[in-house]
């Protein structure tokens, strides 16, 4: 693997980036309500955004660098992707539609994103732009969304120079529920619905919208320790910080077709299995909106 040349906030003239600390939990589909009903019960809603479907267009080099970096457990670790929000009919958008915000809308905000991680360490930069609503359709999905000297000259402002030109790979789509636990700060992305579409030719199989199993839950905050009240989430989850949805989206690409644990991330069908024969049933009071 080739490597790549990153320069700090500091570095490259900026001030310092604000790092957060990420943790992953990996939800099965069996406990997909229980962890719905602890986060709603524990946290309230976000103010500003509570709701949305995202898409992202991940790029890496030809031979899938960034990919092999994540599988192997680098601590040091860059994704380039390019994001934008729709509403989620079960499918890949190509964005909002028109409407009393946007009547006739010709163009659609997209954001050009690098983020960064240092172990557990996260950075994201991000700037927005506007493209043509027809770039976000599939087909044209390949081209990469705005011209490459524009993705080139992006990640250079934000002090990252691949080794390699970097190419659109996948394009991944989810529903998010965004929280805020309130005595603490941290906040909570509850992930699902999580489906992807090979770009790039030559890898899988030529299918689309691939779903993963079961729900990933996001917990970011200024420190490591989770919030007492969100610890359960450490019993029922699996810990899936090390992983991604690029790298797991991928996998699933790539596997034999017919398998059973094809969709699942790595190990996670075998180690969910384990963990619901060895637990307790536990209830639950479900509770209203917050």
């Amino acid at each position: 693997m080739a490597a790549h040349l990153h320069l700090a906030g500091h570095l490259n003239g900026g001030p310092p980036l604000p790092t957060r600390v990420e943790q992953k939990f990996f939800i099965s589909p069996a406990q997909m309500s229980f962890v719905f009903a602890l986060v709603r019960r524990t946290c309230r809603w976000d103010d500003d955004y509570p709701e949305e479907q995202i898409n992202s267009v991940y790029f890496d080099t030809a031979d899938l660098d960034q990919h092999e970096r994540s599988l192997s457990g680098e601590f040091t670790k860059d994704k380039v992707r390019i994001r934008w929000y729709g509403i989620h009919r079960g499918r890949v958008e190509a964005g909002p539609p028109a409407g009393p915000e946007r009547p006739g809308a010709a163009t659609i905000p997209v954001w050009i994103e690098l983020k960064s991680r240092r172990g557990f360490a996260s950075t994201k930069q991000r700037r927005r732009h506007e493209v043509p609503a027809e770039a976000l359709v599939f087909e044209a999905l390949r081209k990469g969304i705005v011209p490459t000297d524009m993705l080139a000259k992006t990640m250079a402002e934000f002090g990252f120079f691949p080794s390699r030109r970097l190419l659109p790979v996948i394009v991944i789509s989810y529903r998010r529920c965004r929280f805020v636990e309130p005595r603490t700060g941290f906040r909570v992305a509850v992930d699902s619905h999580i489906r992807s579409s090979m770009i790039l030719p030559g890898h899988g199989h030529g299918e689309r919208d691939l779903e993963l199993p079961g729900a990933v839950v996001e917990v970011k905050g200024p420190f490591g320790d989770l919030p007492q009240s969100l610890r359960t989430l450490a019993d029922v989850g699996s810990s899936w910080t090390r992983y991604s949805k690029y790298s797991s989206s991928l996998d699933a690409h790539a596997a034999d077709l017919g398998g059973v644990s094809r969709l699942w991330p790595s190990g996670m069908m075998h180690a969910q299995a384990c963990m619901e024969v060895s637990k307790p049933s536990k209830g639950v009071a479900t509770c209203g909106s917050n």
